[in-house]
């Protein structure tokens, strides 16, 4: 007998049962199909031989309606009538179901009374919205289910905030289903409860949910609840860890983590689900309220990939409305609509492979997620990314990473479509791979991602940040290999980071922090803390001031980020004085950095600006890793000045009217024909949204404003003023702080740290020619979406400043930046 034949004596239904559930085949649909035949028909029977009369039906609701039955599920049965019945008719139905030991939720009710009880009771509602006819009179039935439609579509703009609401009840009650190691299968976040809110939402006609893979999820969490009560005998929901082993067996899954990686991943399909619906639903239920200007209709379902204009933010446009949408520019190609990240309409989505992170990046940093329909082009269109990643993918990256809570959801968009493997093929082992081990909250992949988003947070500790929030994303990238995970994680860096396009250095350091996360807090915990071989352990480990500062913000945010078991203030105080003894053992390693000779171009420039007294400027565009006829993706601006105050902030803020992004720039001293000296700006700038601007008309600009007749910082908060940019994400306070004197023999060092605003450099200029100082030389760096910036000061008669004057001017630039 196999789970579609009949039960050979429907007389005795308790046997026949019996025998369904006995049967050897495999878990699954059939099997439940076949217990709700079996049910209707004995639900059937016990009515006609109760003798109703004309106007009365039999009707399951809630689960049973929906036509199948897990082993130990209840029976939520409606006795629907339209005159008087006989008060014995129910128990006669009743009595014998509670006879054969089955559970009954049972409702005696009239079409009105069915929908009064719903109007005041939204769980029973839903439970209506599957109402199936089992037995009577079936006109009865239909005139039921017809009115609660009719009434749910009718209320859709009260109901569905409380149907969103219960939903997040039960999240705060059970938790996320993909991350727990003892989950509920039906109420969890991620649940069957959740697949059932998704119907009722599409049921009110207003939106529905992305459907692929959305049935075969929640068929798997259907058969492995049918397995949990058939190997248990009772009606759990909870995978308990004790019955793992053997609903894996009984389903012919591998094993327990295996059977947990399935349950994660269904439930992951039905989380992102229920985000991206609920999110159309926002749209529809504000245009309805006349707070959206956006047609119900364009909020789902989606009927193609749609994309949204980009006009070009470079020449002064700000918010771009067009028919009833409106649009704001985020980045090249990206524009935000309807509180989403979406492609412009100018996107080439088959010829940018960096569009992926570039959208990610800007709907993170701005507090947004990306649109479903713009995940799934991105998905369908773009290639690959070459190899080695040139550097706006790379920064794209960082950026999204150090937009800390708000790159979560994005993060999850880009890998519901599979694009977080395309990026990093490696993140396939680790992705839904579940932790046994108390401490930890989080499978792997999500513990990655939640070390980043505490890392994002400590970016201002560290000089290179960039390097500090990828070595936080792949940490433990050696947990889907076998063996020690840091060692394995340790190879896997040392290939992949060259792949991303990190140089050698890079890769070294990055290679070290992932061998080494635990270290710290090991030898900390488990060493003698005043044994020198205690410190020399650490400093074998890590050679360099600088790796010892990015290794113990690692340390800090993996332990955060795995629970609150894995840190404590004794931890910390115990890591944070190995990590000093270990600092004053490295002490002096650190230098300031050390100034290339000028090229040929540079001397050039330098000659030209000395003999003629006006600036000289070269461009040369940068089209790494684009191809042929592609729009370059930066520019090196080489400027020349013969030196004056004001300069540093003058030349940033035409740059920012411009609306160039400082990836790195450098300042020094020349004086070519011994005429005086000449300032020598390098640049390394990216347009903002991939409009570069030509070179006479830069170079004109330039020209103004050194001669005052270009007013940057009034025509800056004007341009400002009129065009508002979106307050964004929270981030880390900046910090500026006078280096230790050891930093220059010759200059006091003032070191900036911030997140990257347009024109942040132009605003640090402004305030240190307030100040009265000498800008030396500077070493300016933008890593993703964090400024770290170095400046060499002196007084006008060219000496280091004095500890108060110092002082005062990292307040001046402190105010500045508040």
């Amino acid at each position: 007998m196999t789970t579609e034949t009949r039960p050979s004596d429907p007389a005795d239904p308790a046997a026949a049962r019996a025998a369904l559930l006995a049967d050897p085949g495999p878990v699954g649909r059939p099997r439940r199909e076949a217990l709700a035949r079996l049910t209707d028909d004995w639900l059937a029977g016990l009515l006609a031989a109760a003798g109703a009369p004309a106007g009365v039906a039999l009707v399951a609701v809630g689960g049973y309606g929906r036509g199948e039955l897990s082993p130990r599920s209840d029976l939520d049965v409606l006795l629907l009538h339209e005159g008087p019945i006989d008060r014995e008719l129910p128990e006669k139905i009743w009595y014998p179901v509670w006879d054969a030991g089955a559970k009954l939720d049972h409702s005696v009710r009239t079409v009105a009374e069915a929908r009064a009880v719903a109007a005041a009771d939204l769980k029973a509602q839903l439970g209506l919205l599957d109402a199936r006819h089992l037995a009577g009179d079936p006109t009865l039935t239909a005139e039921l289910r017809s009115a609660v439609f009719t009434d749910w579509r009718a209320s859709a703009p009260a109901r569905l905030p409380e149907l969103r609401e219960l939903g997040r009840e039960r999240a705060e009650r059970h938790g996320e289903l993909s991350f727990l190691l003892e989950p509920d299968l039906k109420e969890a976040r991620g649940g069957l409860r959740d697949v059932v809110a998704l119907n009722a939402v599409a049921a009110t006609w207003l939106a529905d949910a992305p459907r692929d893979g959305l049935d075969a999820a929640a068929l798997r969490l259907a058969d492995v609840r049918e397995a949990l009560h058939l190997v248990t005998g009772r009606a759990t929901e909870r995978l308990s860890l004790q019955d793992q082993d053997q609903v894996a067996e009984r389903l012919g899954v591998l094993d327990a983590d295996s059977l947990l990686r399935q349950v994660y991943e269904a439930a992951r399909t039905i989380a992102y689900a229920s985000d991206v619906t609920w999110r159309a639903v926002d749209r529809v239920l504000a245009a309805k309220a006349g707070r959206g200007r956006r047609a119900v209709r364009r909020a789902f379902p989606f009927t193609g990939p749609f994309t949204a204009p980009f006009t070009g933010a470079g020449r002064g446009a700000g918010a771009v409305a067009r028919g009833d949408v409106e649009r704001r520019p985020l980045a090249e190609g990206v524009v935000e609509q309807d509180g989403e990240a979406v492609l412009a309409q100018g996107a080439r989505p088959a010829t940018d492979p960096v569009l992926p992170l570039r959208a990610a990046a800007a709907a993170a940093q701005n507090g947004l997620t990306v649109s479903y329909a713009t995940v799934r082009r991105l998905a369908a269109e773009c290639r690959p990314l070459p190899v080695p990643w040139p550097d706006e993918a790379r920064e794209q990256l960082v950026t999204l990473l150090g937009a800390g809570e708000a790159a979560v959801p994005v993060w999850e968009a880009l890998e519901a479509e599979g694009l977080v493997t395309r990026l990093l093929p490696d993140w396939e082992r680790v992705r839904c791979r579940p932790q046994r081990n108390a401490v930890h909250r989080w499978t792997v992949d999500r513990h990655l991602v939640e070390t980043a988003v505490r890392a994002a947070a400590m970016t201002r500790r560290v000089a290179r940040p960039d390097l500090l929030l990828v070595a936080a994303l792949l940490h433990d990238i050696g947990k889907g290999w076998p063996g020690d995970h840091s060692e394995a994680g340790e190879v896997i860096v040392r290939d992949l980071a060259p792949r991303m396009g990190f140089g050698p250095e890079d890769t070294e350091t990055l290679a070290v922090l992932v061998r080494h996360h635990l270290t710290l807090v090991d030898t900390a915990t488990r060493r003698d803390p005043d044994d020198p071989a205690t410190v020399e352990a650490i400093t074998k480990a890590v050679t360099t001031l600088p790796e010892l500062e990015l290794l113990h913000a690692l340390t800090e945010a993996d332990a955060l980020a795995t629970g609150p078991a894995a840190w404590s203030a004794w931890r910390a105080s115990l890591v944070a004085g190995l990590v000093a003894r270990a600092a004053d053992r490295l002490a002096g390693a650190g230098t300031a950095p050390v100034e290339a000779a000028p090229t040929a171009e540079q001397e050039r420039l330098a000659v030209e600006a000395a003999r003629t007294g006006e600036p000289a400027l070269s461009l040369r565009a940068q089209a790494e890793g684009a191809d042929p006829g592609t729009e370059p993706m930066g520019v090196e601006l080489t400027l020349a000045v013969p030196d004056r105050p004001g300069l540093l902030g003058t030349a940033a803020g035409v740059l920012a009217l411009h609306r160039l992004t400082v990836r790195s720039a450098g300042l020094r001293e020349l004086d070519p024909i011994g005429a005086g000296p000449v300032l020598l700006l390098s640049w390394r700038v990216a347009a903002e949204f991939g409009e570069l601007p030509e070179a006479a008309r830069l170079r004109a600009d330039l020209r103004r404003a050194l001669d005052g007749s270009l007013d940057v910082a009034r025509r800056l908060a004007e341009r400002d003023a009129a065009a508002p940019r979106r307050r964004g994400i929270p981030t880390p306070p900046p910090v500026v702080a006078v280096a230790p004197a050891v930093a220059s023999a010759t200059a006091t060092v003032l070191e900036v740290r911030a997140h990257d605003a347009p024109g942040l450099l132009h605003r640090i200029g402004r305030a240190l020619d307030g100040a009265g100082v000498r800008v030396r030389t500077a070493h300016v760096s933008t890593l993703g979406a964090e400024a770290v910036d170095s400046f060499y000061l002196t007084d006008e008669a060219g000496r280091p400043l004095a500890a108060g004057r110092a002082g005062e001017v990292a307040a001046a630039v402190r105010a500045a930046l508040g």
